[in-house]
């Protein structure tokens, strides 16, 4: 058996355990949390053998193959270089950190301790997104040329919580914008040559909206919106030169697509996940690991550190800045 280790049972944990039952091989061993009640309950729902109330701790022991980093993002980077350091493969989720300059450091410390780490963009390996992918190679829709995509909710106006709060990494950007900025760049399978942006930062000094273009040359953008101030179709429209691709709601977490060609619907794809979803990019890194490798090329360091890169500048032309950074 392969044994996970889960640090931060909170609710994303949930759907990443949930995801563990449906692979192969693959065993949660382990719970870590700050609150050692909270990850004792948790390993009672989950069958885990372990508990710790000490991230080192968890990362030191021996029968760990893996760790799965789900507190907020805030403590991604701290967290994650504990686990590099002790030479366990890491599964950080998104954003893999708040900005590019910690991202590389963690990829830095992955090279050096030649240990395995992916930032857990999930979408990237949905079975939708991999039909859309093949759309896209066959041609089906001639040549991409705009992207439209949009994720917004009306968040409760609770300024502790940890989308409000700069203490925290607050903000749209890196919590929803982060599957806009990565799924674009997926699609496009290239980085933005430049963007443009117009946003709302609210009176906690977090961005609330993010509407931008990103400009990918060969007059070929991607225009999305990302907001935590009203609730929106929350799809992803590929537009193309003979048709289109909807990825319907929500794209991040989706089913369904359907495939227009000449403004005809032509082919409609839908699959149910196996578990929660998240069991597809368990299987990657497993795959990953069991070939010697210590990155994706689904999602690669050189894809985080693009998408990491561009949202830093973002959040700069916005005016956005973390207090615990300094100089951000």
């Amino acid at each position: 058996m392969f044994n996970w280790a889960i640090i931060a049972p909170g609710r994303i944990a949930q759907r990443f355990a949930k995801g563990l039952e449906a692979v192969e091989k693959a065993n949660l061993y382990a719970v870590g949390s700050s609150n050692l009640e909270r990850a004792n309950e948790f390993a009672e729902k989950f069958n885990a053998d372990r508990t710790f109330d000490s991230y080192a701790d968890l990362a030191n022991d021996p029968n760990v193959d893996a760790i799965y980093i789900a507190n907020p993002h805030r403590f991604h980077f701290e967290t994650a270089l504990l686990c590099l350091q002790a030479g366990k493969p890491v599964l950080c989720e998104k954003p893999l950190t708040v900005n590019k300059k910690q991202a590389q450091t963690l990829i830095d410390t992955a090279k050096e301790n030649n240990v395995f780490l992916m930032e857990a963009l999930w979408s990237r390996f949905l079975p939708v997104w991999v039909q859309v992918k093949n759309w896209l190679a066959e041609g089906r829709i001639g040549e991409v040329k705009i992207l439209s995509s949009m994720f917004g909710f009306n968040i409760p106006r609770d300024q502790a919580d940890r989308l409000l709060n700069p203490e925290l990494a607050g903000g749209v950007l890196l919590d929803m914008g982060v599957y806009n900025c990565s799924m674009s760049q997926f699609v496009m399978g290239s980085n933005p040559v430049s963007y443009t942006i117009e946003g709302y930062v609210g009176e906690t000094g977090v961005d609330e909206r993010v509407s931008a273009t990103l400009n990918y040359g060969n007059n070929r953008i991607s225009q999305f919106t990302c907001n935590f101030q009203a609730d929106t179709n929350n799809e992803f429209v590929i537009y193309g030169t003979k048709g289109k691709i909807v990825v319907h709601q929500h794209f991040w977490d989706t089913t369904q697509a359907s495939l227009y060609v000449e403004d005809k619907l032509v082919e409609t794809f839908n699959q149910p996940f196996l578990a929660s979803g998240f069991e597809y990019q368990i299987m990657e890194v497993m795959k990953c690991l069991e070939a010697g490798k210590i990155e994706s090329d689904i999602i690669s360091w050189s894809d985080t550190l693009t998408t990491m890169e561009l949202m830093d500048s973002m959040l700069d032309d916005l005016g956005v800045k973390y207090p615990f950074i300094e100089n951000s």
